[in-house]
């Protein structure tokens, strides 16, 4: 059935009110759980004072978020700003050699930042690829850049190669695996779209602008090479209408996102909280659902502030860089769940969908999905809790294409076509809430812990159940309806219905 059918308004008005009042039902129990144990001992580490205006602790449990907007918010803005006023001059004086000028600045910022042993680092995996791909064989640069990664992933090579890097700031760590791990895949990128260039091959000075803009350096997002390329080297710099508006608007959403999570952050001990599994036990089962969805929210909120403020910088360099992830709310199909869609990008571009096509094929989508995941795995750290949630993911992408085919065979497809649409979409609903549930707890036990992820499942799928099982499932298929009225509206946007012609005898009278 198509996505442009329609519910009833009053249908739509129902299914927000008990939305609203299921969020404010679970947040409140967050709430409550939160101010009641501020002061237990497992929470002393990573619950500090707040800002002193609320009078209350604020919840720091999440390393990332502190560094990017609180301890090391000047040096970065600093390393960023200073990228857009040196870009900015070179680009009205040299507009040609624009993107020659972004892999100087960046070259030097990251040899200031980390020395010269971390440059010959990540130089010698620059060689390592760029040689590999004058070969133009495929396979061949999977194996060279896959070892190349996985030599900065696994004992005893990754302690090895960090060891080489002398210093000891705070942020050495997070830049060296962010920096070597994104310059990897940056130059696997480069060797397969060089594979497929079918006359010469793209010079070593094209690699290095490509690896070392220094925005996507450390943090990504990845973007191609193939659309990199173009659009660094791009001498025709206009802006579009009202764009300028558009990054100054996104730019201060940004400002007000950082400043309401942190506000969240003085009431909601959603990061902490999990962490105490003697708390947790002892919560109720609404409580672990909203700590579960708003764990998985959070993590998107934080991949579309801090991309989001790279993509601005970028963005002033007259690039299109990688969008923010689709909201978690908004995915109830595990086809489009991920949180970084510059790896998203990457994986479908040179492995999922070209070994998957059109993934149609039930034996093509299974090994274009277990290519992905194995090369996630790598991309993540292989450990057991990555392997669990690797082989849980491959499995719901497989799981739904197996029971979409099993539902068009007939009877199904029969009965289907023989119902109304609204009908149709409701019924479609309910399977998209129990998949959404399925999303979370396939992903939560990533962000949290295991032991967290069996907690919750184990609640509300067989203790809670039949009372919180089905009024939680009854909340996310109002949710999950709402999410498709969104889309069936923007579809109605992309594509109106056209106008039915007007009759002969109509245009006659006229």
């Amino acid at each position: 059935m198509g996505i442009k059918a329609a519910l009833p308004r009053y249908e739509l008005y129902l299914y927000s009110a008990v939305l609203a009042g299921a969020l404010i039902w679970a947040g409140s129990w967050i709430f409550e759980a939160s101010s009641e144990n501020v002061s237990r001992k497992t929470f002393k580490e990573s619950v500090k004072p707040g800002w002193h205006y609320f009078g209350r602790k604020m919840d720091v449990a999440d390393f990332e978020w502190v560094m990017w907007f609180s301890t090391f918010r000047n040096h970065i803005l600093f390393a960023l700003v200073g990228h857009v006023i040196f870009a900015k001059i070179f680009t009205v004086v040299a507009p040609k050699h624009r993107s020659l000028i972004f892999a100087v600045y960046g070259g030097l910022a990251v040899l200031i930042t980390m020395g010269w042993t971390f440059m010959a680092v990540v130089l010698s995996h620059c060689i390592i690829l760029y040689s590999v791909a004058l070969v133009k064989k495929r396979w061949m640069c999977f194996a060279a850049g896959l070892s190349t990664l996985a030599s900065i992933k696994l004992e005893p090579y990754n302690s090895w190669q960090e060891n080489l890097v002398t210093g000891s700031f705070d942020l050495q760590d997070i830049l060296f695996y962010g920096g070597c791990g994104f310059s990897i895949m940056r130059c696997m990128s480069f060797a397969l779209e060089n594979c497929d260039r079918k006359e010469g091959n793209y010079t070593f000075s094209d690699l290095l602008r490509y690896n070392f803009y220094l925005p996507f350096f450390f943090f990504g997002p990845i973007m191609t090479f193939d659309r990199f390329h173009v659009q660094a080297n791009n001498t025709q710099l206009t802006r579009k209408e009202r764009e300028m508006w558009n990054i100054t608007t996104k730019a201060l959403l940004h400002l007000g996102v950082i400043l309401v999570v942190d506000v969240f952050f003085h009431y909601l001990y959603i990061l902490t909280i999990p962490s105490d599994m003697k708390l947790v036990t002892k919560l109720s089962d609404w409580c672990l659902a909203g700590l579960a969805y708003s764990n998985l929210v959070y993590d998107w909120i934080k991949a579309a502030v801090m991309f989001g403020v790279i993509n601005t910088v970028a963005t002033l360099d007259h690039l299109d860089p990688p969008q923010p992830p689709k909201c978690i709310t908004m995915l109830y199909v595990l086809a489009e769940t991920h949180f970084d869609r510059g790896i998203n990008d990457w994986l479908c571009r040179y492995v999922y969908d070209y070994i998957g096509e059109d993934h149609d094929k039930i034996f093509k989508e299974l090994l274009a999905t277990i290519c992905t995941f194995a090369i996630t795995t790598l991309w993540l750290g292989p450990c057991e809790l990555v392997y669990i949630w690797s082989f849980f993911n491959c499995f719901g992408l497989n799981f739904e294409l197996w029971v979409a085919k099993f539902f068009s065979l007939p009877p199904f497809s029969i009965m289907e076509g023989a119902m109304g649409e609204a009908m149709s979409r409701r019924i479609r609903g309910v399977f998209n809430a129990a998949n959404f549930w399925a999303i979370v707890l396939y992903n939560v036990l990533s962000l949290n812990s295991l032991e967290f992820a069996k907690m919750v499942g184990r609640r509300l799928i067989f203790k809670g159940f039949p009372l919180s099982t089905l009024s939680v499932l009854l909340v996310t298929y109002c949710g999950v309806q709402l999410v498709k009225e969104r889309e069936r509206q923007q579809a109605l946007l992309d594509e109106p219905e056209p106008v039915k012609p007007v009759d002969a005898g109509k245009e006659k009278a006229e």
